[in-house]
């Protein structure tokens, strides 16, 4: 199932998501799947629950897309339950980075090469890695959902100001999208 992604402006975007228990998802699995499906069919390579108006610590990622520039990315599909990041390293990149809850933005963001994270998976099974990378500019992009922040939290103020008209169309739905979004700002009855 493809769920609606929700758009800027949302406040589930801004809130702090919640740790999950394994008793309290039995069917985190068909969840899991539900969001890959959804974050496929808008062609993204990352997804975070609260994008899909679920404000809890989980997210999926799909960093093939990025293997013709690093092979070791063929085939890393995960999904990240409860993750907290344990140390950001290395040295900063910019990368342009966009978001399927604010379309048709594009910004070049700084993050740091190195992330060591620990999580779980979708069977509940504990993890400590250390990722690079695309890997790690994804995962981090993702985190930072989780934490209730955006990748245009990261811009200056000169470059927010230059697209704060562009953030508030998208918050209203005058934006053309190719998959279902919820605009929190949208008049009804459109």
């Amino acid at each position: 199932m493809k769920y609606p992604i929700v758009a800027y402006g949302d406040p589930v975007l801004r809130k702090k998501a919640t740790s999950i228990e394994p008793d309290e998802y039995p069917h985190i699995k068909e969840l899991v799947g539900n969001m890959f499906d959804t974050m496929y069919g808008a062609r993204g390579v990352g997804l975070a629950a609260p994008q899909v108006g679920m404000s809890m610590r989980l997210f999926v990622i799909d960093a093939t897309p990025f293997d013709d520039d690093e092979p070791e990315l063929k085939d890393f599909k995960k999904a990240f339950i409860n993750a907290s990041i344990l140390e950001e390293t290395g040295e900063e990149w910019a990368f342009n980075e966009g978001c399927l809850s604010i379309p048709d933005i594009r910004e070049d963001v700084t993050r740091k090469s190195t992330v060591r994270m620990s999580y779980y998976d979708e069977n509940w099974k504990h993890h400590e890695e250390t990722f690079t990378g695309m890997a790690a500019r994804v995962i981090q992009h993702e985190y930072d959902h989780i934490e209730g922040k955006l990748f245009t939290d990261k811009l200056s103020p000169l470059r927010k100001r230059l697209i704060e008209k562009k953030l508030n169309d998208i918050s209203k739905g005058a934006v053309d999208v190719d998959y279902r979004m919820k605009f929190p700002a949208a008049k009804k009855g459109r």
